[in-house]
């Protein structure tokens, strides 16, 4: 019979789904903080439940020599050392959707406190105060919210807000102008929302290009008197930046349940009048709690006890027999995803996935769902294989697929175009005898390229000399060019070119690249490649 350690807190009707299905399950709540203790248990289990206090590091997953699944009640996985997992065939699990609505519900609870100062309030009249004037507070009501990232979480609170008679406004470059105006807000860009909005809330993940989205410079573009709310990410705003903000009189309070380190034992926010600041509590209703934990323990046993995989982060949807044809297809499809999400800064309107020859027989479903998570997931690091087709299907992006009989010198090869506003973008690839994927033409230009972890992205127009700019600038960043891959339409038309890196190049190199005129685009790539 399978068997799963529980090393978190979990509710007894979760426990109760393990014991009903016939699973062994020990309930040891507290051993998830002491890695030593999970050290010396792990070993004996198929499958761990965890939420957010058990680690579930490298040295862990070391002596997991049984462990086939990890299953996080909740969203961040932050606690698990993914890649190390993935290289053990261990599946990880979360649940993304289980407190949607309890975090857009916290979000609003932000609101309403801090334009009416309820904490001080509270605080000031248990003292035995009667400050009626010192808490004069601001209505909701016509006032304008700015909503960074109109995903599940941002939809819901964008849904609460105009029920309150706000005005609704949104940053969030995917959303589609079909869904702004099904939820009846004005979609904006992210300088007309921080100078017109009187509240700001956040709900974007944190990634390269989200961390600091309200930082300092952009702190000067604020309305005055406006209010931040975060119940994201720790890391979206400089926290910095905004207690000095706030102290200035510029920003009128500022209510947070995230924060860039946590525990949060001590922030710049911290005891700033009319700063609101909550412990990580958006996803912490006994609702959410009892649903995630339910969720995360059918999840669990569904695929110890049949092999069902739901809500996986690092493993498709498909069964045994298929997975061994189609692991290294699953690959190349991803890394197509990727490589156009990477390129791609505008909201895609739709997907086309062509699949030629002997791939076009096998679970298109999958591949479909492997190339949308690569394109999103490059926005987006949270999302899943199983989520994504519900975020590109939110996002109004249309997702076809076309299928044909071998019709080249490939046995088979797979070619993703998306379509944007203003540009279309394709890549294709194929999977050679060695199982390694391969680009094998881009912006309709053939090429012959493998996947590096890093690399870097050039288009030109084929004229003499690109080459030595290129790798002197690149000498010029430190950067040693581990290999180098050319493709051209024609003789003085556009070119492409795919550097490979030992090291990730990094935004400030790409940006040194670009500024050297010769080069029309210039994107630095990171794939996960073994």
């Amino acid at each position: 019979m399978p068997k799963v350690l529980v090393s978190d807190k979990l509710s007894k009707s979760a426990l109760k789904v393990f014991v009903d299905k016939g699973i062994i399950v020990d309930f040891e709540p507290d051993i998830g903080r002491n890695e030593k203790a999970l050290i010396d248990r792990i070993g004996a289990y198929d499958g761990l439940a965890i939420r957010s206090a058990t680690n579930v590091t490298a040295s862990v997953l070391k002596y997991a020599h049984r462990l086939k699944v990890i299953g996080r009640a909740g969203i961040g996985v932050d606690n698990i050392d993914k890649s190390e997992a993935s290289k053990k065939g261990i599946i990880i699990m979360n649940t993304p959707f289980g407190n949607m609505i309890t975090t857009a519900e916290h979000a609003i609870a932000m609101m309403f406190a801090v334009a009416r100062q309820i904490p001080e309030a509270n605080t000031s009249t248990h003292a035995g105060k009667w400050e009626k004037s010192k808490f004069m507070g601001v209505e909701l009501n016509n006032k304008t919210v700015g909503v960074i990232g109109v995903g599940n979480i941002g939809t819901i609170f964008c849904e609460r807000a105009r029920s309150l008679k706000m005005k609704v406004i949104a940053y969030d470059p995917f959303l589609s102008e079909e869904k702004a105006k099904h939820l009846n807000v004005e979609k904006v860009e992210l300088d007309n929302l921080l100078s017109s909005s009187d509240f700001i809330t956040l709900h974007v993940p944190l990634t390269d290009q989200t961390k600091n989205i309200i930082g300092r410079e952009s702190i000067k573009k604020l309305k005055k008197g406006v209010r931040i709310v975060n119940c994201a990410r720790g890391g979206l705003v400089d926290e910095q930046a905004l207690a000095d903000a706030i102290e200035d009189g510029h920003v009128a309070g500022a209510a947070f349940d995230v924060f860039s380190v946590e525990p949060a034992i001590k922030s710049p926010l911290f005891n700033i009048p009319n700063v609101i600041c909550t412990p990580h509590l958006g996803a912490a209703t006994v609702e959410a709690q009892e649903n995630v934990a339910i969720q995360i323990a059918e999840q669990i046993s569904d695929y110890l006890l049949t092999g069902a995989v739901s809500n996986a982060l690092n493993m498709p949807s498909i069964n045994a027999e298929e997975a061994r044809v189609m692991s290294p297809w699953l690959k190349l499809t991803n890394h197509l995803g990727k490589f156009i999400g990477q390129l791609t800064e505008e909201p895609i309107k739709s997907i086309n996935i062509l699949y030629d020859g002997k791939v076009s027989s096998m679970n298109l479903e999958a591949f479909n769902c492997s190339v949308i998570w690569g394109i999103i997931r490059a926005s987006n690091p949270d999302v899943n294989m199983v989520s994504a087709p519900l975020i590109a299907k939110d996002r109004g992006i249309r997702v076809s697929t076309t299928t044909q009989d071998k019709s080249g010198v490939f046995e088979a090869y797979i070619k993703v175009k998306v379509i944007t506003e203003t540009m279309e973008r394709s890549v294709a690839g194929t999977v050679f005898s060695d199982n390694k994927p391969r680009f094998i033409q881009i912006k309709g230009i053939n090429i012959d390229a493998e996947v590096g972890r890093y690399m870097l992205y050039t288009t030109n127009t084929d004229t003499p000399g690109i080459i030595g700019i290129l790798g002197k600038t690149m000498s010029d960043n430190g950067v040693n060019i581990a290999n180098f891959t050319l493709g051209r339409a024609s003789a003085g038309g556009e070119a492409i070119a795919l550097l490979y890196a030992d090291l990730p190049i990094t935004e400030e190199i790409a940006h040194n690249v670009l500024k050297t005129g010769v080069f029309n685009q210039v994107r630095a790539l990171n794939f996960d490649v073994e």
